[in-house]
This record gives structure tokens, sequence and C-alpha cells, in this order.
């Protein structure tokens, strides 16, 4: 286990250990189930295949550790909140034929993982909760410095745009309250909740996609590709009857592939990932 020092926004913990389920957010509705469906995608098609160690930073309660894992994948899970910590052990034990390798608590920007460790790095979530640029910076080289030479990382990001479409498309544009938080988050990508109300999300950061790209260049990576995680497919009426016809299924998916590059399907999208290389 990490033993090193870090701090986490106790916000950002208040939410995920009391408010929040972030077990079940990638069954949950359009845009989650589209998120882990293209991310996935996205994942296996610059993954080298198994065996090869792939470290999990932000792993959460363990969904995309326990997928990689039943693929064939060495995953090692790495994240600060207790809750995910004890989910991820318990989904990991619901496979024991191809369990997580380890689960361990610890802070993306001070990893105790070694130099040269890992073969592929998933930062899936720490870069909209490191609301400070150093602390995303801090994040991307840890990544640099356990990665392998050669080694991929796959970064996704908040579109600055995500609250804006919430706020749009359930009416939250007419609370007060959540206008503020949403003025604020188009300002300048800080998104801010003081009230801890659990359906305005947490403390996070929501980047543009010349901000993701960026940083990430920074830290000594090479940008692979940069796509649109859902596009605009979140917006599809009838999803769920859409989701559950594989023709149907099939037709989008290959629509939201056909534009995942176009910066324009990047700022309609609530997520989008990054795949760099060391």
């Amino acid at each position: 286990m990490n033993e090193r020092r870090f701090s986490i926004d106790r916000e950002i913990l208040g939410h995920y250990g009391e408010n929040y389920e972030e077990r079940g957010r990638l069954t949950r509705r359009a845009a989650g189930i589209l998120e882990f469906a293209r991310s996935r995608e996205l994942i296996l098609r610059h993954l080298p295949p198994p065996p090869n160690v792939v470290s999990d930073i932000g792993g959460g309660p363990g969904v995309y550790a326990c997928w990689l894992a039943r693929e064939g994948y060495e995953v090692h899970l790495v994240d600060p909140v207790p809750l995910h910590l004890q989910q991820a052990a318990e989904a990991s034990s619901d496979q024991p034929a191809t369990p997580i390798a380890s689960v361990s608590l610890g802070d993306a920007r001070s990893l105790a993982q070694g130099s040269d460790s890992c073969d592929s790095l998933l930062l899936m979530g720490p870069m909209y909760h490191l609301t400070n640029r150093a602390d995303r910076l801090a994040a991307l080289r840890e990544a640099h410095r356990v990665l392998r030479p050669s080694g991929l990382i796959f970064v996704s990001a908040v579109n600055r745009f995500a609250s804006l479409f919430d706020g749009l498309t359930k009416g939250l544009i007419d609370d007060p309250y959540f206008y503020e938080i949403l003025q604020q988050g188009l300002k300048d990508g800080q998104h801010r909740n003081p009230r801890g109300s659990p359906e305005f999300f947490t403390t996070a950061f929501f980047h543009t996609p010349e901000e993701l790209e960026d940083e990430i260049s920074q830290a000594g990576f090479t940008i692979v590709e940069t796509t649109a995680i859902q596009g605009p497919g979140w917006m599809v009426k009838d999803f769920e009857v859409r989701w559950s016809d594989a023709p149907r299924r099939r037709r989008l998916m290959d629509l939201l592939r056909t534009i995942e590059h176009e910066r324009a399907a990047m700022w309609t999208s609530p997520h989008m990932m990054a795949i760099a290389k060391r």
C-alpha cells in the first residue's frame, strides 16, 4: 500500500464516500452506457495484447480494472477513496479466475509504483478531480515515470460544456444555484458545488480538448489520438430501445466512430479521451 502523504479535497471524498454511487454510473443513462462502451473500444484499439501490466490510477470501484483482468491483463488499481477500494476488492472477488492483481490506496500525484513498472496506464478520473494545473501535470509526470518506454497512457477528461448539457436537457438552468455553478464552469472550467448537492457533482475541472492535449504534451508524452467518447450520441431519442437492438446499436456506434476526431464532436461529448505514448 502507498504510504506517501497526500491530500484529497474533502468535498470529493465526501461525494464519493457518502453521496454518490459511482459503481453503477457506467450502467445508468445514455451518457454513462456510451462512455463505458466507447472507452473500452478505444482502449482495446491501442492496448497491446496480454499479458501486459496495466495500472488503473484513480480506478474507482474497479469497473475498468475488472474488465481488463477478464481480458487477461495484470491490473493494479490505485484510488484515494476507501469505499472504492472496498468495492473494487469485492468486484474482483466475484471473478476469482481473473482477479485484479492489486488494489491499493494512493494518489495519482505520488505513486508507490516503481519507475518503468507498467506497460500501460489508465488515468480515467484524476484529471477532472485535480483542479490545479500543477497537480494535473504532477499526475501526468508520475504516469510518465511508472510507464515503460513506449508505454501508452489513456486519459479521460470531462468536456467544458458537460454541465451545460445537463442544465439544458434537465431544465437546471432555471435553478439559481446551479446557474451560478454553470457560469463559473463555463468561464474557466472550475466546477464548484459548495452546498454539496449530490445532483450537481463535486469539486472538479472541465477541460477543453486543447487544454487536455497541452497538459499531456507538457508532461513529456506524444499524443497518438484525441477522441470524443460519447460524441452527440447521448442525445439520441429512446436510447434504451436503440441500445437493446443490435443493428441499431451498431449503427449508432459506427456514426460515433466516423466523427470521433472532429473537434465539433468533442465539444458535444460529455467526455473525451486522449491516448499518448511515453
